[in-house]
């Protein structure tokens, strides 16, 4: 390959996360509301029928599909599907850090306002419950944070033969954060938990 080729196809090439094609990726949105007491965080109780994680807490969101114009527009789609308002009732949405799972996902969070919370209808097949806690909580209430260590266990015919230092090779192992808050009996935690420190953090 000649040098002005390579230049060619280098010089018009956008960076991107090496393998993220490979990734699921999704939007969440921290839903706020305002009530006598000042603002609160919104939470849905999945429903217990759902496949995947049914009965855990979380936030409103889910796989950003082809037809959402970009990450907050998924956000937003999936927070007025599954808690059964207008998308014009969520306002002023801003992103927060995104995220890359160690288990193949990207999520994308947005914090948003559900300026019309008595018009909330929550989708009976998605959400089974939804409740409200004072953000003030998380603000003087630091999360319980526990580590989950990764162990490394390579296939059967992985070439040991081909390392430096064969079945004795020194891998680099590690552990996530699992964030966890317990407010009266709801323990929110997982990704929820870790998308909820990072913006308390910001507002800090």
């Amino acid at each position: 390959m000649e040098l002005e080729s390579i230049v060619g196809k280098i010089k018009n090439h956008t960076p991107n996360i090496l393998g993220s094609e490979k990734f699921s990726k999704y939007a969440v949105m921290v839903p706020l509301i305002e009530k006598e007491d000042g603002i609160h965080v919104l939470f849905e109780v999945r429903s217990l029928e759902l496949r995947r994680q049914p009965g855990e807490i979380c936030f409103p969101g889910g796989r950003i599909d082809a037809e959402d114009k970009d990450e907050k527009s998924a956000a937003i789609r999936e927070t007025a599907e599954e808690l059964g308002i207008d998308k014009e009732n969520i306002i002023n949405v801003f992103p927060l850090d995104f995220m890359i799972s160690p288990f193949g996902m990207m999520i994308y969070p947005y914090v948003g306002l559900i300026n019309n919370p008595d018009s909330i209808q929550p989708n009976p097949t998605e959400v089974g419950e939804i409740f409200t806690v004072p953000l003030t909580y998380f603000m003087n209430n630091e999360p319980k944070i526990f580590h989950v260590n990764f162990k490394v266990e390579p296939e059967e015919n992985f070439p040991f033969n081909l390392v430096i230092g064969g079945e004795n090779y020194n891998w680099r192992t590690r552990a996530i954060d699992e964030y966890f808050y317990i407010y009266e009996e709801k323990v929110i935690w997982g990704l929820t938990a870790t998308i909820l420190a990072h913006f308390i953090e910001l507002l800090r």
